[in-house]
């Protein structure tokens, strides 16, 4: 059984959606004395300190992370590298950093850079909602759900230690961990997620832009599959935009591999071959059922929503 770990001050980098709800959670659980907001935007530390996330805050990572024991990164892929650099020369020796990034390639680039003095661990909680700001964090979004760590190449008996406290972090606000390599992690989330998202936004642009069709009319007879896909593509676009830029290699194959996936279809629906289709929404049905009985989705009506 991991050990529970407990924090004297945690400081959260980037006080939205993910970092608003760890730091809810870290809270609940008891497992920080203090905790700290860093964030560029004045305004979400304020809010964020008002509604009782953080204990304090400010929008300087230098001076935010002084007798730090835990700093958590949870800002846009594309930052990790600006915030690295802030890291290396004020961060406390022997801090664990961890980020909260779907990319792990680019991550753990910028953290070998970093001295050995601190002990970044990539982790990836496959956790999270359309919504962003402080206010939209929630202390149980992690639980029962997976946190992939991806930790560097280092065999020090203090990364090490940092690779179990960061372990004993997510067991704590009760996800599940897995450790995985860097590369296949990425892969498997842009099969998983990334495509996903990539699909929505292309597909709700296509809708706004078929012009026999009226903006009120895609809006007013939304069906439940389309309804979807909005609130995916509802997600934040610096976020997204840093993901594919940062996951591209990875991206792009599942791309094309889905490409083809399409063309099969196109061809069986130009062609009349009902048996390709059925076989396709079969697997794609059989797929919906493991999901749901990993628990990783709830077998009830209208995915999981309680009201229309």
């Amino acid at each position: 059984m991991t050990e529970q770990v407990k924090f004297d001050r945690v400081v959260i980098v980037g006080v939205g959606l993910i970092g608003s709800s760890l730091a809810r959670a870290v809270r609940e659980r008891k497992l920080a004395d203090e905790i700290i907001g860093v964030d560029r935007d004045a305004d979400v530390i304020a809010r964020a300190k008002k509604i009782g996330v953080i204990d304090d805050g400010g929008t300087t990572i230098e001076k935010g992370v002084k007798g730090a024991d835990l700093i958590v990164l949870s800002t846009p892929v594309g930052a990790i590298n600006e915030v690295c650099e802030a890291l290396s020369s004020s961060a406390p020796d022997d801090v664990l950093i961890i980020d909260v990034g779907s990319v792990k390639g680019s991550v753990a680039k910028a953290a070998a850079a970093l001295p050995d003095r601190l002990h970044f661990v990539p982790c990836h909680p496959v956790a999270g909602t359309e919504q962003s700001g402080p206010e939209a964090g929630f202390a149980s979004l992690f639980e029962d759900r997976w946190c992939i760590l991806t930790p560097l190449a280092r065999e020090d008996a203090a990364y090490q230690a940092a690779v179990k406290k960061a372990e004993s972090l997510w067991i704590g606000i009760g996800a599940l961990v897995e450790v995985m390599d860097v590369q296949h992690h990425d892969l498997a989330l842009a099969v998983t997620s990334h495509l996903p998202h990539l699909i929505a936004f292309t597909l709700v642009g296509a809708a706004d832009d078929v012009e026999s069709v009226a903006h009120g009319e895609v809006i007013k007879y939304s069906a439940g599959g389309f309804r979807d896909f909005t609130r995916i593509a509802a997600s934040d676009p610096i976020m997204w935009r840093d993901v594919f830029l940062s996951n591209k290699d990875a991206v792009l194959e599942v791309l094309g591999r889905f490409s083809e996936e399409l063309a099969v279809m196109q061809r069986a629906i130009r062609w009349g071959d009902g048996k390709a289709l059925e076989d396709a929404f079969a697997r794609g049905r059989s797929l919906r059922r493991a999901i749901v009985d990993a628990g990783q989705e709830k077998d009830v009506p209208n995915f999981g929503r309680d009201k229309e």
